[in-house]
């Protein structure tokens, strides 16, 4: 049974070129960009070469600015508070490199935490005598809001968790972690990598204080763009580690003033092309609704495993009450790295995830190297079937 659920999906599918390339379920790693983002970027390039970066930039203003305005849209924020950055880590890092935090302050996070976050933590706890402490998971997998409402107290400084984990399919409780940093007033940092561009993603529902998010991933935006959310109320508390005269001025010889917005985490220095890039791509997701975005993604996604799991019995290891557009799974008689070479000489991208990349969550489950399957709106029923069809294949 098709569900398209009111999107054009023809019109979809002659907006992406990639869609005639490649039968592409990769989006949780890097997604197709259509055209409007892909033109937004050459456009900028071509004005770029023919009146140079500064003047590009001036002539262009009024679109960057807008960039803003279109981010905070998407998340329900406002535009002062959102800062443009090149990526989601460095969003991350910059969000967590602001917060004071010193000896024996604790910081709570979830098992099926991203790599690159618990290996800052594990820096900070080195550097600076702060304690890491993981929060156990429920049931379903996800993390247990009843845990940590037991594990808060006043040495909690912040709370930090991945919202859709690079594996497995889960989408934590985002709202109800939100609920419990309030009520004790702790700093909420999400990690939206993953779940901005396939999800509905509101950080005044959320009560986050903090959100990194990508442009590459599930938003189709250009590799190297990305933006991070900062809560007005959290700016007085905050203060970029390395402040640039982008984010900060030089007031005398041995003092500077920030920002009062979240610009003061940004740089002097932009690849413009990928900011208006990005500014595209969120217009792009916002004029076809995250709500047929995310029902599109997380049926496509069900088909899938549904698929895998009860037609070709294979082991899927997907977890959570509320599953998302990632799809794990692996080949009791194949590597994931085998797998994958196979089906990129068939045209199909898949991506690997191993355990180095959610340890914790890797050693509790005891999963090996998996297979990820992350289709987006533009894929068809067909194109499942046909994906499947390649597993089968030797």
């Amino acid at each position: 049974m098709s569900q398209q659920n009111g999107l054009d999906l023809d019109k979809l599918r002659r907006d992406t070129p990639g869609c005639d390339a490649v039968l592409h379920l990769d989006s949780a790693g890097s997604s197709l960009m259509p055209t409007p983002v892909v033109e937004a970027q050459q456009d900028h390039i071509a004005l770029e070469a023919r009146v140079g970066g500064y003047a590009a930039r001036r002539q262009e203003a009024e679109r960057i600015e807008a960039v803003y305005a279109a981010i905070a849209g998407l998340v329900n924020a406002a535009a002062d508070e959102i800062a443009l950055v090149e990526n989601a880590t460095a969003a991350w890092i910059q969000a967590f490199g602001a917060l004071p935090l010193g000896p024996g302050d604790r910081i709570l996070t979830a098992e099926a935490e991203y790599a690159s976050n618990y290996l800052t933590y594990l820096k900070t706890a080195k550097d600076r005598g702060v304690r890491i402490e993981v929060v156990p998971s429920d049931e379903s997998g996800q993390i247990s809001t009843e845990a940590l409402a037991s594990m808060i107290d006043g040495k909690v400084k912040l709370i930090a968790m991945t919202h859709v984990p690079t594996n497995g399919g889960l989408v934590n409780p985002a709202a109800a972690v939100g609920k419990l940093a309030k009520q004790a007033g702790v700093p909420f940092l999400l990690d939206a990598c993953q779940s901005v561009g396939q999800l509905e993603v509101d950080v005044e529902a959320i009560g986050c204080d903090l959100l990194s998010a990508t442009g590459r991933k599930y938003l189709r935006g250009p590799r190297g763009s990305g933006f991070l959310y900062v809560r007005r109320s959290m700016l007085q508390h905050l203060e970029p580690a390395f402040p640039d005269l982008h984010g900060a001025t030089w007031t005398a010889a041995e003092g500077y003033s920030l920002r009062p917005d979240a610009r003061r985490f940004e740089n002097f220095d932009f690849n413009y092309a990928a900011v208006l890039g990005l500014g595209a791509a969120v217009d792009y997701a916002a004029a076809i609704g995250m709500e047929l975005i995310e029902t599109r993604v997380t049926w496509l996604a069900r088909r899938l495993r549904s698929i895998l799991a009860e037609d070709m019995k294979l082991p899927v290891y997907d977890i959570g009450e509320k599953k998302c557009g990632i799809v794990t799974f692996s080949l009791p008689d194949r590597g994931a790295d085998e797998v994958q070479k196979s089906l990129a000489a068939k045209g199909i991208n898949v991506s690997i995830s191993t355990p180095a990349s959610t340890r914790l969550d890797a050693e509790r489950r005891g999963l090996p190297d998996l297979v990820r399957a992350s289709p987006h709106y533009f894929n068809t029923e067909e194109e499942l079937d046909r994906f499947c069809h390649a597993l089968r294949e030797r």
